[in-house]
């Protein structure tokens, strides 16, 4: 298989407790971080340097991530090829009675080896069935960066854009991009 063929069924697994999270798995998750920033990818933790970054500087927000997993509020959800470690994301539930009803997708990255090829695609497919199966959710939202094709991205997965803060992001001097805010009806 070349490295641009689509993966047809990327292994999809979720860990919803912090012991499940190993030492190797949250190696795997900071490396996988550190080549999605690195490589140009808007997924830089508020506690994090701008890129580039390294491992060492990424390690407590992901230390952060697996320490609070739980089945109710918080889970990762792995994509594997051939064993590796193709891209993860956080799937969240927010406390509040307001908004129980509704998760929060963060960090989805696919490593830079298998981009193109339909981890992303197949990581929001299980996010999806995870959210509204397991974890009993009606939505799903989740904030992009204009100025990539992101919204796209989601777009094509059933996303619907639901609003933009203008210029809330910025990304160097001079360089304001648009928050996008999109959601998804399970």
């Amino acid at each position: 298989m070349t490295a641009h063929e689509a993966v047809r069924n990327p292994i999809t697994a979720q860990i919803s407790r912090a012991d499940d999270a190993t030492a190797a798995v949250r190696r795997e998750l900071t490396a996988c971080w550190a080549a999605v920033i690195n490589a140009g990818g808007a997924v830089v933790p508020m506690d994090c340097p701008l890129p580039p970054v390294t491992e060492a500087a990424l390690r407590p927000a992901v230390e952060r991530i697996t320490r609070d997993l739980s089945p109710d509020r918080s889970r990762l959800l792995l994509a594997r090829v051939d064993g590796a470690l193709a891209g993860w994301m956080l799937l969240r539930r927010e406390q509040h009675p307001l908004v129980a009803h509704c998760g929060i997708v963060n960090h989805v990255q696919t490593h830079v080896r298998f981009r193109g090829r339909g981890v992303g695609t197949a990581l929001l497919r299980r996010a999806g069935d995870v959210a509204r199966d397991d974890m009993g959710l009606e939505r799903l939202r989740l904030a992009v960066r204009s100025g990539l094709g992101l919204e796209d991205f989601y777009r094509k997965a059933g996303w619907t854009e639901v609003g933009r803060w203008p210029g809330a992001l910025r990304v160097a001097p001079g360089d304001d991009r648009d928050e996008i805010l999109m959601s998804l009806a399970l």
